[in-house]
């Protein structure tokens, strides 16, 4: 089934907005449109709507990283169980904590560490083979937008890094600096420059619901948008001096 989210997007060319470069518009994809995944979706256009340098930044190294590997609603797994097609496929967890899977519900998994996910679907599989062969993967529900070429939210493994999940989101656009890219954590902004190998937090991992923005180089405004403006005001003055005469 396909659901409709609200997301932002970049727009290089738009001039819908007179604030910033960035335009809404809907995407369809196959995201639940979960509360989470609302929540989500808001963020990154508050995110899009406030330039970084407007945002309350904290110093990097001051990045939570426990219990990175937690579970939340809006997250998504992927389960191979050995010729058990019934128990096969791709589940999102739903508001309940529990996985959307009419026998698999029975298995609380929001606010646990990936391993006891795994732990807990191995003693439910044993109810119907002793031995049970399956895979369990987990991907964490991470928004990512800003200068980046495919803004949307993206489904990260855990151990993701915040340069993979820029990445893997296409990368920045010709206007990204990657040493100002804005992390979002339980609702604090933190500051992480990619481009210096010698940071210790340069390879923080992801966690579900972090929001990563990568800011844009604000000499475009002043390279080309200012040039432009300057331009067509002395045509304005000159077709007012032409129409004086």
């Amino acid at each position: 089934m396909q659901y409709q989210s609200v997301l932002a997007s970049i727009s290089p060319n738009s001039t819908t907005s007179s604030r910033s470069f960035f335009t809404v518009r809907t995407l369809t994809s196959a995201i639940p449109l979960t509360a989470s995944a609302c929540v989500l979706a808001a963020g990154i256009l508050c995110f899009h709507a406030a330039p970084a340098h407007a945002l309350q930044i904290q110093d990097a190294a001051a990045i939570p990283t426990e219990t990175a590997g937690i579970v939340q609603p809006g997250d998504k797994f992927r389960i191979q169980v050995w010729r058990q097609e019934e128990f096969s496929g791709e589940f999102f967890v739903n508001e309940q904590g529990v996985i959307a899977h009419p026998l698999y519900r029975q298995i609380r998994v929001a606010d646990e560490p990936v391993e006891s996910v795994e732990r807990r679907l191995r003693d439910f599989l044993q109810q119907f083979e002793e031995e049970p062969n399956f895979v369990i993967e987990a991907f964490f529900q991470v928004a990512v937008g800003g200068e980046v070429r495919v803004p949307d939210i993206h489904f990260l493994r855990p151990g993701t890094t915040i340069a993979q999940a820029v990445a893997l989101a296409g990368g920045p656009s010709e206007r990204g600096l990657l040493e100002r890219v804005i992390l979002r954590r339980e609702g604090v902004d933190y500051l992480i420059d990619l481009t210096d190998p010698a940071v210790p937090y340069r390879n923080t991992t992801i966690r579900s619901r972090d929001e990563i923005l990568v800011d844009r180089d604000r000499r475009i405004m002043r390279d080309y948008v200012v040039p432009i403006i300057s331009v067509a005001g002395s045509l304005a003055t000159i077709l007012r001096f032409a129409q004086g005469r």
